[in-house]
């Protein structure tokens, strides 16, 4: 008896019921700068070249960590995609860039048409949200690789900036640091929660302190910051954005600053939210530690010039955002 693809555990037809199953998803992410469908070798984008003076083209690649692994055992998979995408956003717009388009890669080990559906229904809502197009992606089935329903996903984004309007070297003594809140954990420090908070607790577990159940508020969207910092991007008197993934407040904002100039945080400034005091106080984790790992409630921070920070309080305050004054540049 000769051996076929499906042997090894490749479908074929079941990769292109999942093709066919997402495109309506994927079309409702199209304008008119996209000229090619799903399923293309490449995904092609009409630059708006006319609408810039000096374009300068951003991209970043991210993935979403084991959070993937809180879905699986919750068998939710809506709020991974959208997580993807806010994240990449959100990377770029450290430098000013405003999002054009979005890629994605999912493997896994054996497609599950509603899983994959799912996952892009996310990507495709976060896409629409941040004015993106999700113009190509890979779907590869590898049961070598990937162990039964285990799967990743990975996202590729670029983005525009005016060159004039890069965010970088601006930074001097005496800049105010204002933090936007964040949702959660968004898609960072999920392997210390786990262990901590899984030995202890199911994900669908109620937990008083933190009024919720816990998969649920784990599962929490990573929040993109794009449209409350937009109107904000061309101001010269903004001097740099960090974007709080792994390494914490500290080791996210530390890398914005030029020698010779050091960050003070106000730690006291802020209260943790309660998912954060829940994974200290059961694992018994160092206040270090956990500032070293977890964004602890801050998801973005602004670098202001000091004679203008009230005006940008003021201005994030109108787009509906809870700024805080979080410390200083010395």
């Amino acid at each position: 008896m000769s051996l076929s693809y499906k042997d090894t555990g490749v479908n074929i037809d079941i990769g292109r019921k999942v093709v066919s199953n997402i495109k309506k998803l994927v079309h409702k992410t199209f304008t008119p700068n996209v000229l090619t469908d799903i399923g293309s070798f490449g995904g092609c984008f009409s630059f708006p070249v006319s609408e810039y003076k000096s374009p300068v083209l951003v991209s970043s690649t991210d993935g979403v960590g084991t959070k993937l692994i809180i879905a699986n055992l919750m068998n939710r998979y809506d709020t991974i995609g959208q997580c993807l995408v806010n994240h990449c956003v959100n990377d770029i717009l450290t430098t000013g860039a405003k999002p054009l388009y979005f890629l994605d890669y999912i493997g896994t080990g054996q497609l599950n048409p509603n899983v994959i559906k799912e996952l892009i229904a996310g990507l495709s809502k976060a896409c629409c949200e941040n004015d993106c197009s999700l113009i190509g992606g890979e779907m590869a089935e590898m049961p070598d690789i990937y162990y039964n329903k285990d799967y990743d996903i990975v996202g590729t984004i670029t983005g525009v900036v005016e060159k004039e309007n890069l965010l970088f070297d601006r930074v001097k003594r005496g800049d105010i640091l204002i933090g936007l809140p964040s949702s959660g954990l968004h898609t960072n420090g999920y392997s210390l929660a786990r262990k901590v908070l899984l030995k202890n607790y199911s994900v669908e577990n109620y937990i008083s302190e933190i009024d919720g159940v816990l998969g649920e508020v784990l599962l929490k969207v990573h929040r993109s910051y794009l449209k409350p910092v937009s109107d904000l991007l061309n101001k010269k008197e903004l001097h740099a954005i960090g974007h709080i993934t792994g390494g914490g407040i500290e080791g996210n904002t530390e890398r914005l600053i030029p020698d010779g100039l050091k960050l003070k945080i106000d730690w006291n400034a802020w209260d943790w939210l309660p998912i954060f005091k829940l994974i200290q106080n059961v694992g018994k984790i160092s206040i270090k530690e956990m500032q070293k790992v977890f964004n602890l409630g801050i998801g973005l921070v602004l670098i202001v010039d000091r004679d203008y920070a009230d005006k940008f309080f003021h201005e994030l305050e109108d787009n509906g955002e809870l700024p805080l004054n979080i410390g200083e540049i010395g």
